[in-house]
């Protein structure tokens, strides 16, 4: 097992047991009638990629609160019906590292908006444009749109995932 995350050549060379994330985050899928609520981001880590609405936990918040923050602060709706979904275990190699909680929401109120933040998108769960979103998103996504949890690990170079494994609660 490797004693600098960053430097290991895959997830199986990682002691995920000892671990430790810089920052803990969220990302929150609305999913409803067939269409999943996704965004643009316009800034920070994923600034132009395609994702779900998400980010770091504040003191004192659990990571559901977190994620029914990030969603009415970067698209001004307020998710409904959430459940924990999965989580991921990202270290990149420049030394950065994230573990990420994320849920699922069966709809939303209110009308996404534009913000500082995002450019909101709806589009239809068979259209969802992987090309444009994290190269480990097309692995796990399909799995929580069939509502199965899932865990994973993975180890990113910049944008390129250089290695990747998930376990799949069926």
């Amino acid at each position: 097992m490797s004693d600098d995350p960053a430097k290991a050549p895959d997830v199986a060379s990682i002691d995920w047991a000892s671990w430790q994330p810089r920052d803990h985050a969220t990302l929150l899928f609305a999913i409803t009638d067939g269409q999943v609520l996704l965004m643009r981001k316009k800034r920070g880590l994923g600034q132009g990629k395609i994702n779900a609405p998400g980010g770091r936990l504040e003191p004192g918040e659990t990571a559901r609160q977190a994620a029914i923050r990030e969603v009415e602060e970067e698209l001004c709706v307020r998710a409904t019906g959430v459940t924990y979904a999965g989580e991921h275990h990202f270290q990149f190699r420049d030394g950065y590292s994230m573990h990420v909680a994320v849920f699922r929401a069966t709809g939303y109120e209110g009308t996404p908006q534009e913000t500082d933040e995002a450019i909101p998108l709806v589009v239809s769960v068979d259209a969802i444009p992987y090309e444009e979103m994290w190269a480990d998103d097309p692995h796990w996504i399909p799995h929580l749109l069939a509502g199965e949890r899932f865990c994973s690990w993975s180890i990113f170079d910049g944008d390129e995932m250089v290695d990747w494994v998930c376990d799949v609660e069926r």
